[in-house]
């Protein structure tokens, strides 16, 4: 059965930093792209950034170019977004997403976990 499972968020103040997690099991991770998602109140899902299956590309989304970090180790089946300088915008539920490499159907998300940025 895949799982997908964020931690590391919670309630800061602007300029802080987080780290979330995210914890795969059930698949083969290191044939997955993985990546980030974030959904704010009354907004649509958004992208963050995606890191391929190597680890040797990442991609990130405007607004947090620069402040966010996509990095995974395929030896723990985890993958990480270190978030910098936080901005109140940042405020949203968090998702970890696992895409197939060589099957885009196989796509799999977290429950997500919150991240909250006071001003």
């Amino acid at each position: 059965q895949v799982h997908l499972v964020e931690s590391g968020g919670g309630l800061v103040q602007a300029g802080d930093s987080l780290r979330l997690s995210c914890v795969a099991s059930g698949f083969a991770f290191s044939n997955y792209t993985m990546g980030w998602f974030r959904q704010a109140p009354e907004k649509e899902r958004e992208f963050v950034a995606t890191i391929t299956w190597s680890g040797d590309y990442t991609f990130y989304a405007d607004s947090v170019k620069g402040r966010f970090t996509i990095s995974r180790d395929n030896a723990k089946n985890t993958v990480y977004l270190q978030m910098n300088s936080l901005k109140p915008e940042d405020t949203a539920v968090y998702y970890c997403n696992a895409i197939n490499e060589h099957d885009k159907t196989l796509d799999y998300w977290g429950q997500g976990t919150q991240v909250t940025v006071s001003s």
